[in-house]
C-alpha cells in the first residue's frame, strides 16, 4: 500500500548551509530552463528573473522550501557524461555499434530484449549505427547514463543523447552480483562491476543480458563542446548544479535544495533539469557530476542519505498543505 505523501513548508534559515551557498551559480542554471516552464506562476517568476535581481533575494522573496515525503528514505546518487573511444566505421578494434532507434521499437512496447537485439541480427544492414566503440561494458554504462561523447581518432567527437528504449524495465546488474554472493552491497560500484565483467568475459556478457532494457541514441553534436549534455528539458545541464528527480513529485525546472550526508556532505541549491528510470520517489535525486572518467569515478561511488527540499512559488507551496495545516 502506497504511503501518504506529506508536505511541510520550512523557512530558509532552517536549511543547513543556505547562507553559504553560491546562489548566483544556481540562479544562472535556473535561467537555462525557466523559460520552458509552462505554468503561469513559473513563467512570471522567470520573467522577473531575467530582469537581473540579486540571486539570493530572488529565491528568498519568491519561493518557499517544501519538504515532500512519501515514506521512502532519502537517497542521493550521481551520474555523469561518459567519454568513449570510437569510430564512424567498424574496425577490428571498434566493433560495438551505438544504435539509433528502429521504428518498430517505437511502435511495439515492449520490443525485443537486450539479448535479442544483440544476438539475432535484427539491427544489421539498416543504417541504424551512429558510431562504433571498443568496449561493450562502457557501452552498457553509456546506456545507463543516457548520454555521452564518442571520441574519434581525428580529435573530433560525436555527442549522443537518449532517444528511447525497448520498453523493458531496467534490472540492476549490481544487485544481481550481490544476489549471487559475488559482492556485498557496500562493495558494488560502477568500476567494480566493469572490472568483474572484463575479468569474466563469458559470464560478464550473461550478466549484462540480465538487464533486458536497451537504450537507443540520437546524435546531438550541435550542443557546444563547452556545454553539458542535454537533460530531460532538452537543454544542457550543469555540473554539480543540475539534478535528476522524479517529476511525479518535483516539477522539472524547479530549484531543489540538497542536503546530502555521507563521507562528503553537500549543501547546495540545484535545479531539477533531468529524470532517470531509477529515480523514483519524493526524496530520490541523482546529481550530475560532469563529463569524463574523473566525473564517473566520483558519481559511481555516491550513494548517500540526507534530505531534499523543492523551492516552490509561495502560493503554490501553501496550496500543497491540507487546510488544517494552514
Amino acid at each position: 500500500m502506497a504511503s501518504e505523501v506529506k508536505y511541510n513548508i520550512l523557512s530558509f534559515d532552517q536549511l543547513d548551509g543556505w547562507a553559504q551557498d553560491d546562489h548566483a551559480a544556481a540562479f544562472e542554471t535556473f535561467l537555462n530552463t525557466c523559460q520552458d516552464m509552462k505554468d503561469p506562476d513559473w513563467r512570471s517568476i522567470c520573467t522577473f528573473a531575467r530582469s537581473g535581481p540579486d540571486p539570493r533575494e530572488f529565491f528568498e522573496l519568491l519561493f518557499r522550501p517544501v519538504l515532500i515525503e512519501d515514506g521512502q528514505d532519502a537517497l542521493f546518487t550521481g551520474y555523469f557524461e561518459p567519454e568513449l573511444d570510437g569510430s564512424l566505421t567498424p574496425t577490428p578494434r571498434f566493433s560495438y555499434p551505438v544504435y539509433k532507434m528502429p521504428q518498430e521499437a517505437r511502435q511495439n512496447r515492449p520490443w525485443l530484449t537486450r539479448r535479442d537485439i544483440l544476438e539475432t541480427g535484427v539491427m544489421d544492414g539498416r543504417d541504424l549505427v551512429i558510431a562504433y566503440v571498443d568496449d561493450p561494458v562502457e557501452l552498457f554504462f553509456l546506456q545507463i547514463q543516457g548520454s555521452g561523447r564518442i571520441r574519434l581518432s581525428d580529435g573530433t567527437a560525436v555527442r549522443v543523447g537518449y532517444r528511447g528504449s525497448n520498453g523493458h524495465n531496467y534490472r540492476s546488474i549490481g544487485k544481481e552480483l550481490v544476489r549471487r554472493g559475488v559482492y556485498e552491497p557496500h562493495q558494488v560500484s560502477a568500476q567494480v562491476i566493469k572490472n568483474w565483467v572484463r575479468r569474466n568475459p563469458e559470464d560478464g556478457q550473461e550478466l549484462l543480458y540480465h538487464n533486458p532494457s536497451y537504450v537507443f541514441f540520437r546524435e546531438v553534436s550541435k550542443v557546444p563542446a563547452d556545454k553539458g549534455p542535454l537533460g530531460a528539458m532538452n537543454r544542457s545541464i550543469t555540473t554539480m548544479r543540475s539534478v535528476a528527480v522524479d517529476p511525479k513529485f518535483i516539477p522539472l525546472g524547479a530549484p531543489v535544495w540538497i542536503e546530502k550526508d555521507g563521507k562528503s556532505p553537500l549543501r547546495r541549491l540545484m535545479i531539477a533539469q533531468d529524470t532517470g528510470s531509477a529515480i523514483k520517489g519524493a526524496q530520490r535525486a541523482d546529481v550530475f557530476f560532469g563529463t569524463g572518467d574523473k566525473a564517473g569515478r566520483l558519481a559511481g561511488t555516491l550513494r548517500d542519505p540526507g534530505r531534499l527540499l523543492v523551492l516552490m512559488p509561495i502560493q503554490r507551496a501553501y496550496a500543497l498543505l491540507p487546510e488544517s495545516a494552514i
